[in-house]
């Protein structure tokens, strides 16, 4: 090992402006405001609304953003990846267009999609890129546009999701600082709890699969809700344990924002107590690859050097994971 470890050393987001609240959903599908936070514990949610914007432009947003804090210029970013299951288009890659928009002339870039565990995922590809030497500024991009595949008339679904993005700055440290440790897993058999059926190579678009509104979000609740309490928990558990950590030594637990149930339950597992989580569900909803940084920009101005975060998420596909960070700036 060369002693390098990869820091995030800043932060962006970006929300759309528009709101949707859980009075005017249920004017829209037959739920309502009690149902939705007895069971997830969403108030709102954000929506990209013009249609002529999609995933990159968000992610741009997020990236200008986390220039601009961090006095970055855009040319000496050398690889942006960007975390998502909404890109713009099957191809060119959505990391492309935001390069682009965003004038990181310089950069390559890439997609990953690991669905709600794209951050963690990618966290932990940026990082190997930084830990060989090679790299000295990476971006590592969470966006999704969940309301472009989501279906309006489902109730099960469309409470859930919101629309968001946000952007982190990853560079070399050689202090105690950076992200310490990973623990990446996967589980193809969930695959048929939690998809999208049509629009890929196994079924490619027809008149059939959009009449049959199959380019839409399917899930089967309960066996994704109990998959995802056990595995995140266990994750967050495994890499404490592995690390000798104890609740006491965690600043925060940084955990998707998929379900308030699936937080707590994780948290208990932990030992934390409720100011030891990050929490903004209930302002954003699940915004897929978004949540966690997101989280992370919703909370930046509270981080201290040296604070010890275990990020956690779990996906469709079945994915999970958790990251143990060492935050490496205090706020400014």
């Amino acid at each position: 090992m060369s002693g390098i470890k990869a820091a995030i050393t800043g932060v962006g987001g970006y929300l759309p402006s528009y709101v949707l609240n859980n009075d005017e959903l249920s004017r829209m599908v037959d739920t309502s405001d009690e149902w939705i936070m007895q069971r997830i514990g969403i108030k709102e949610r954000r929506i990209l609304k013009d249609k002529s914007k999609a995933t990159s432009y968000m992610g741009t947003k997020a990236v200008k953003e986390l220039l601009e804090k961090t006095g970055t210029d855009p040319l000496d970013i050398q690889l942006l990846v960007c975390a998502t299951i909404t890109s713009d288009m099957h191809f060119p890659a959505t990391a492309n267009i935001i390069c682009e928009k965003a004038g990181l002339a310089n950069a390559f870039s890439f997609d990953l999609n690991a669905a709600c565990s794209g951050f963690v995922f990618g966290l932990e590809t940026c990082r190997r890129f930084i830990e060989s030497g090679a790299y000295k500024k990476v971006i590592l991009v969470g966006a999704d546009k969940m309301s472009a595949i989501v279906d309006y008339e489902d109730r099960t679904t469309c409470p859930l999701f919101g629309d968001g993005a946000a952007a982190v700055l990853l560079e070399p440290a050689t202090g105690q600082e950076g992200i310490i440790d990973s623990i990446l897993a996967v589980d193809g058999s969930g695959a048929k709890y939690l998809y999208m059926y049509a629009g890929g190579s196994l079924h490619p678009p027809t008149h059939e699969t959009v009449d049959a509104k199959q380019h839409y979000i399917f899930q089967e609740g309960q066996p994704v809700f109990k998959m995802a309490v056990s595995k995140m928990a266990d994750v967050s558990v495994e890499i404490m344990e592995r690390n000798h950590l104890s609740h006491k030594d965690i600043r925060y637990l940084v955990p998707h924002q998929a379900n308030m149930r699936i937080i707590e339950a994780t948290a208990r597992r932990m030992n934390l107590n409720k100011e030891q989580v990050m929490i903004n569900i209930g302002r954003y909803g699940n915004t897929t690859a978004a949540t966690i940084p997101l989280c992370l920009w919703d909370y930046e101005k509270q981080l201290k050097k040296g604070d010890n975060l275990i990020l956690s998420s779990f996906g469709a596909g079945f994915t999970w994971g958790s990251i143990y960070v060492k935050w490496a700036y205090d706020p400014k």
